[in-house]
Order: C-alpha cells, then sequence, then structure tokens
C-alpha cells in the first residue's frame, strides 16, 4: 500500500473516532470544568490518550498540511479544558 492510500486509512479512522468519541467527550469536559468541575481520574486518562494520540499523529500533519486547523484546534480545545481543570483544583 502506498504512503497516501495508508494516509487516506488512517484519516478515515481518526476522522471517524473525532466525531464519534472524541469531540462529543471533549465537548462534555469543557462544560464540566466551566461549570467549576474537577477532571477525574477517567477524564484525566482521556485527555493523556489524546496527547499521546496526537504525538503518534505528527508526521501525518507533516505530510498534509490541510489537517493543521483542525489539528490545532482540537489541541487548542484540549489545553482549555485542562487550564480550567487546573484552576478548578485550586
Amino acid at each position: 500500500m502506498n504512503q497516501q492510500a495508508n494516509d487516506t486509512g488512517v484519516a478515515t479512522v481518526i476522522f471517524e473516532r473525532l466525531e464519534k468519541e472524541r469531540l462529543p467527550r471533549a465537548i462534555d469536559l469543557k462544560a464540566k470544568v466551566d461549570a467549576g468541575g474537577r477532571l477525574d481520574d477517567m477524564d484525566i486518562a482521556f485527555l493523556d490518550r489524546v496527547f499521546a494520540d496526537s504525538e503518534d499523529l505528527k508526521p501525518l500533519l507533516d505530510r498534509h498540511p490541510e489537517y493543521h486547523e483542525l489539528a490545532s484546534r482540537m489541541m487548542r480545545l484540549y489545553q482549555e479544558i485542562t487550564a480550567r481543570g487546573l484552576e478548578n483544583e485550586k
């Protein structure tokens, strides 16, 4: 399989996961921390998994700049969640 076909398959899986799992969970977490809630162990494990996966996706993003804006927006959302969650711990 060539790199382009492989990238297309990987991107398809990533977008499906984003739509069905990651974005809905992130929206819920954002609402939770915006309401003053704290991140529990499951929330932190989810965010750890997201950040680890983002490291694995760097080569794909390097090859496909058309995904940069979406990736940046998602990372900004996760950063807002973690920053607000940290504030709520104080």
